[in-house]
């Protein structure tokens, strides 16, 4: 069986290990290239989008695609219509992998909003230094009395990026202790966050819980999605019960 993996997340390439394994499959991982040196993967591995739903599509039958696991991240929502209309059309089953999102505890002081832009509004107009943790800095362009620390992994590529930014380039996982110095060190006020998920990041939340800092939590997007599973295991069991589009009305 011939299995398209959409990734860039660590379930993704937790699940590329467990089917490198599996002489049942023939999986190719699909990066969307945001990042320059992505970490080598034990399957086969391409590199850029598909040119819309259409290339998607033609990706599929021509490559004879059996089934297509959507481990994009949790924000990469069009990516994910994408993969939900280009599946159904050639007739391809679809799993998405869906990575639980952090749950409020009893001492966080979190306030959610649905966007970045709202998240930029909700930090106010007197001046705070402010932790961004994530790729959407230009739209922070619009509270310039701020200073920003950002933790990416590439250089941004957006124009019109706030004037007081210091940008760290670093890759998770991170640690906790680490997280608390970093915070304490840069005298944060705020951390700006998405809902990722998972363990990877998850530091910087426990973090600020610990200093009682208070955290902005934009919202996830509403995804498209195929069947749910929820761990990379669970997409392996899934796969065990797919038919290929050669065998489906037999």
């Amino acid at each position: 069986m011939r299995v398209l993996i959409l990734g860039g997340t660590t379930e993704a390439s937790a699940l590329a290990r467990l089917l490198a394994d599996e002489s049942r499959f023939e999986t190719t991982l699909s990066l969307a290239g945001r990042t320059s040196a992505p970490r080598a993967q034990p399957v086969a591995t391409r590199v850029g989008g598909f040119g819309g739903i259409d290339g998607q599509v033609r990706y599929l039958r021509d490559h004879g695609i059996d089934a297509v696991i959507d481990a994009t991240h949790p924000y990469a929502a069009q990516i994910s219509a994408h993969a939900v209309a280009a599946s159904a059309e050639a007739g391809v089953a679809l799993a998405s992998l869906v990575r639980a999102p952090w749950q409020r505890q009893e001492d966080d002081r979190w306030q959610e909003v649905a966007s970045t832009r709202d998240a930029a509004v909700l930090l106010g107009d007197a001046p705070r230094r402010v932790f961004l943790s994530l790729e959407d800095l230009h739209l922070f362009a619009t509270a310039p009395q701020h200073h920003y620390i950002a933790r990416l992994i590439e250089p941004p590529q957006q124009a019109g990026l706030p004037t007081d930014l210091v940008l760290l380039r670093q890759r998770g996982p991170f640690d906790l202790e680490a997280e608390r110095r970093l915070l304490v060190d840069e005298r944060i006020e705020v951390i700006v966050s998405k809902n990722s998920g998972g363990d990877a990041t998850y530091p910087k939340i426990a973090a600020a819980r610990a200093l009682a800092l208070p955290v902005v939590m934009i919202a996830r997007p509403d995804k498209p999605t195929g069947h749910v599973v929820t761990s990379a295991e669970a997409a392996v069991d899934w796969l065990a019960h797919v038919r290929s589009p050669s065998r489906r009305g037999v």
